[in-house]
């Protein structure tokens, strides 16, 4: 059984049981390692004239903080089982330890002793309230995991580097000219959060401390701020507008939203980009709190279903399926959906299209799916013979003057058309609308070109017409 002893943060921390633990350790001669020379707390061990052994070597063959753990771990486990290791502040805090205790299986005895975060929450402020703790060397992963709430105490920032990338890290979630406290040997120092890496020094006491941010006077907004935001203009003192709404007076905003998300794409602009998305993405809230308020379902829940439907259906990134390209992948998609959906027959996946999608949209995702079931041409080829079979019988109902039929047999001469787009690979709807942008701008260069030769542009005839037509799209080119 391996003894782990917390020595606390500063000299005199060792607790009585921690120091007659030692002691004894100590009488009968078991190895005494420490993880660190290097702090306050370290001197109670000196003036015991204990024998010990220093880890401070592990640092300097540990290439990062997560090997530094597991290299510590390994050190002690390698001294023998009845070895005593020492780390100052609380040994329930430290990563070496926790390493030490996956390694050994239970086969470790922990004391512990004052925790580093205490004392360092206590010098920042935040006495009686809650608060998150964690280590420099851990904040990335944290970050990644989304665990990082105000107020919020980042230690172990030994040097300016490790400093820099806190900096960075922290700018992204909470804004660089935000307030917090650098904190060093128990003492705080208001700085603004791109001040961090400027310090003079730092040491194993460094930490910074960022407290809770009121929600108007934030620089840096979450999904759950959104929420918020939304929650406060449906309240009754909040906007009469928006508080008025319902999830069906606000549902063409979505796809309104949509269009101009998509039409940002095309202009390649950031900024707007940017923007959409956003509106986008306040039309997905703003239903879920409507929701909420209902108690259908809320925010959460909303997140939690697209967690999960991301999850069950790429099984072949989560689960045992397997993918070798994009085509495959989606067989495993479309695979899983069905099965998600209880959708027995491919005519349910049909069905389930919605009908609200733009026509050639919907045309080409209705083809696909019955295409799933073996209903469909063999190669483009074979589609375009359908699609000229079509436009004769168009052309035929067009000169019976039967104005139903006609419009009937165009309904299925464009379908036919987006199965001829739909068997050469192509995204119809793209297309089409990228088809009508290129002529509406030649149209324009035309009309342009027409008026520079002094033309009455509705007096000109179709051969003319059809000449600037060409050399606009020659310049346009």
């Amino acid at each position: 059984m391996i003894t782990v002893i917390g020595l606390g943060v500063e000299k005199g921390d060792l607790t009585k049981r921690g120091e007659q633990a030692l002691r004894e350790a100590a009488s009968v001669g078991k190895p005494v390692l420490v993880r660190t020379a290097h702090t306050a707390s370290y001197q109670t061990v000196a003036e015991m004239n204990i024998p010990h052994k220093c880890l401070d070597y592990v640092y300097e063959n540990s290439r990062n903080f997560a090997t530094l753990a597991k290299n510590l771990a390994k050190a002690v486990a390698d001294s023998g089982e009845n070895s005593v290791y020492l780390v100052d502040g609380a040994a329930t805090e430290d990563n070496s330890v926790k390493a030490l205790v996956k390694r050994l299986r239970g086969k470790v005895e922990i004391i512990d002793g004052v925790s580093k975060t205490t004392a360092l929450v206590r010098a920042a402020g935040f006495v009686g309230c809650s608060y998150t703790a964690v280590s420099a060397y851990e904040l990335p992963e944290k970050a990644k995991a989304g665990n990082l709430n105000l107020p919020l105490v980042v230690y172990d920032l030994d040097d300016s580097g490790l400093a820099s990338d806190t900096k960075l890290l922290l700018g992204d979630l909470f804004g660089e000219e935000t307030a917090v406290k650098y904190l060093i040997g128990g003492k705080a120092k208001k700085i603004f959060l791109y001040e961090l890496d400027r310090q003079k020094t730092y040491d194993y006491t460094s930490a910074v401390a960022i407290e809770e941010v009121e929600l108007l006077k934030k620089q840096r907004f979450t999904l759950e701020d959104l929420k918020e935001i939304v929650v406060r203009l449906r309240a009754p003192n909040g906007c009469p507008w928006d508080k008025v709404q319902t999830n069906d007076s606000i549902k063409m905003s979505a796809v309104e939203e949509a269009y101009e998300l998509v039409d940002a794409i095309d202009q390649e602009d950031d900024e707007k980009i940017l923007e959409e998305a956003g509106d986008l993405a306040l039309q997905v809230v703003f239903h879920a709190v409507m929701k909420g308020e209902t108690g259908a379902f809320n925010l959460t829940d909303v997140m939690t279903g697209i967690c999960q439907k991301l999850i069950t259906r790429h099984t072949h990134v989560f689960g045992e399926d397997k993918a070798t390209d994009g085509a495959s992948a989606l067989s495993v998609w479309e695979k899983n959906k069905m099965t998600e959906k209880h959708q027995v027959t491919f005519a349910d996946s049909v069905n389930d299209v919605p009908k609200c999608f733009p026509a050639a949209m919907r045309a080409q995702k209705v083809g696909k799916r019955a295409s799933k079931g073996g209903m469909d041409f063999a190669t483009a080829e074979d589609a375009a013979k359908r699609l000229q079979e079509e436009l004769v019988e168009f052309f035929e109902a067009y000169k019976s003057g039967d104005q139903t039929a006609a419009e009937k047999e165009l309904g299925d001469l464009l379908f036919a058309a987006v199965n001829v787009g739909r068997k050469a690979g192509c995204d119809c709807e793209k297309a089409l609308k990228e088809a009508t942008d290129r002529f509406a701008a030649r149209f324009t260069k035309a009309e342009a070109l027409a008026l520079a030769d002094g033309k009455v542009v509705t007096e000109l005839s179709e051969r003319e017409w059809d000449e600037y037509y060409l050399k606009a799209k020659a310049a346009l080119k």
